[in-house]
């Protein structure tokens, strides 16, 4: 029996969060898969931290905690294990007027990245396969932009 509601509000997992939410997790799975599969040495959070320290350049904790979405602890140890497999270095910088910890991807860390895109692009090219690069890039576009909007919306305190 379905509620008179129902028709006005519509179910949750008729939402455009709902489809989000769904697709986020399924690519959090094919992921941590694809990772253990091609037996790539760090995890999906350690790829994303990297990466976003490759361009990046001189990126601090927080600021790097902000962009991967993860609290400073989480990219603290993150961190500390990219730093201990040579990939990234940290030294201490100035920013307004206080010393912060701040970081750079090693020659070994960008060599560890170029293997994993090679390793992992054909595998995710695969994901996409039947929408056009126009509709990929369009799907890519909607999803950043409302992303930016929930941004505004949500008290991350990292």
């Amino acid at each position: 029996m379905t509620n008179k509601n129902d028709t006005v509000l519509g179910h949750y997992t008729d939402s455009i969060h709902y489809e989000l939410e769904q697709t986020s997790k399924l690519m959090k799975m094919l992921g941590k898969q694809l990772f253990d599969k091609l037996e790539i040495g760090i995890t999906m959070d350690e790829y994303a931290a990297l990466d976003t320290v490759s361009i990046n350049a001189g990126i601090c904790q927080r600021d790097l905690a902000k962009l991967i979405i993860k609290d400073r602890a989480n990219t603290g140890r993150i961190l500390d294990s990219l730093e201990q497999k040579g990939f990234i270095t940290r030294f201490i910088d100035t920013k307004n007027n206080r010393l912060v910890k701040k970081m750079g991807i090693t020659e070994k860390g960008y060599e560890e990245l170029n293997f994993i895109n090679n390793k992992i692009k054909s595998y995710f090219e695969n994901v996409t396969k039947r929408l056009s690069d126009e509709n990929v890039e369009r799907v890519r576009t909607t999803l950043k932009t409302f992303r930016l909007e929930l941004e505004q919306l949500v008290e991350t305190n990292i």
